[in-house]
């Protein structure tokens, strides 16, 4: 009941985000929220036992941080918004994220988490799956819920996303929008969960065309922009017309690099595609009095939406304990923007999307 529950709820907001999104209307209230907090933060001891009308959750980031403009702060973007929706204040008692900097922090911060009392801990990207279920397994009466990975225990539920599905749409969008047959992929760190967004994407460049080149590097990291930023400068400088990121915090060098190009050189058309949340802002910039969007378009997935009712089920004292989610394109977990797509890349687009969803495509998983 509580899975079906989930899927439910997901499904309803991820919809209404995406629709948003497409009407141009997305607020950026969250965003400038997370702004605001983008500074590291530890959370503050409290003597003051949290009661169940003080509900309260945390999340801990992975290295990527909670202003990454990606995945990291879709969560934080869900939490914020569950936070408002109930009355909570930021903070311990309520709503709060606590910043990882390097992986060596993980137990120390999901520690504090646990010893400042909130109720759910979060922990997002799979880097943390050790440190979450250590955790999980030293603090039974306190709740953990992962995102991107799995971990076990009845006081655990994790969420998946089929990545590779809308990693796979937006190679279909690539390949329909090339000019020089050449696209890219950036991947944050290898592992299985970056394995999903290369595989899906080079399966969906692939299915438009086998003479489209595609091209992939890794950064090696989930924050290191300027390193994105020169593996972007040698793909654009190679040939390469589209590189799509999904390199947490570091994808944003692939966003500076793009707009520097364009900057020096407005004849050049080059883009952008977005992950796990619409990036559409990050491509935008005026050149010559001309606005330009560099953002081809983004794959979403309902992170946020995620975090915000797996906190509505807690709260509620329906906890998915020991659950495993793993949502695609079918249960609405994930999508693919409009962005500036021509008519014709839209149109492939949905029709690989249904011939997925119909199981007639099956996408990869692995490279």
């Amino acid at each position: 009941m509580n899975k079906k529950k989930l899927l439910s709820l997901l499904t309803l907001g991820l919809s209404a985000s995406v629709l948003l999104a497409a009407c141009g209307n997305e607020s950026e209230e969250a965003t400038s929220d997370a702004d605001e907090t983008a500074s590291s933060t530890a959370v503050e001891s409290s003597d003051t036992e949290t009661s169940s009308d003080d509900f309260s959750v945390v999340m801990i980031t992975d290295v990527g941080g909670v202003d990454d403009k990606s995945f990291n702060q879709s969560a934080w973007e869900g939490l914020t918004t569950w936070g408002e929706e109930t009355g909570k204040a930021k903070g311990v008692g309520g709503y709060e994220y606590i910043q990882s900097d390097n992986e060596a922090d993980f137990i120390t911060n999901l520690t504090t988490g646990v010893n400042n009392g909130f109720d759910v801990v979060f922990g997002v990207g799979y880097i943390l799956k050790d440190a979450m279920q250590e955790t999980a397994s030293n603090y039974p009466d306190t709740l953990f819920a992962i995102i991107d990975d799995q971990i076990e225990g009845e006081n655990t539920t994790s969420v998946l996303f089929a990545d590779n599905e809308a990693a796979f749409l937006a190679g279909v969008a690539a390949a329909k929008t090339t000019k020089t047959n050449h696209v890219g992929f950036v991947g944050g760190m290898e592992g299985v969960v970056i394995d999903r967004f290369e595989a899906g994407f080079y399966a969906g460049v692939k299915s438009v065309s086998e003479d489209i080149d595609v091209t992939v590097q890794y950064v090696g990291s989930f924050a290191d922009a300027a390193q994105a930023k020169s593996i972007a400068n040698g793909m654009y400088s190679s040939g390469v017309d589209i590189i799509y990121q999904a390199a947490g915090n570091a994808g944003n060098g692939v966003f500076a690099e793009a707009r520097d190009i364009v900057t020096a050189d407005p004849s050049r058309e080059i883009y952008v595609i977005g992950v796990d949340r619409d990036q559409q802002e990050e491509g935008k910039l005026t050149v010559d009095g001309e606005e330009r969007d560099l953002t081809l378009t983004s794959t979403v997935k309902g992170v946020g939406v995620a975090a915000q009712e797996i906190a509505n089920l807690a709260m509620n004292g329906e906890f998915p304990a020991n659950e495993v989610q793993f949502l695609g394109l079918a249960e609405g977990g994930v999508s693919l923007t409009d962005g500036v797509l021509s008519e014709e890349a839209i149109a492939a687009v949905r029709e690989a999307e249904q011939a997925i969803i119909n199981g007639e495509i099956e996408v990869p998983e692995t490279p």
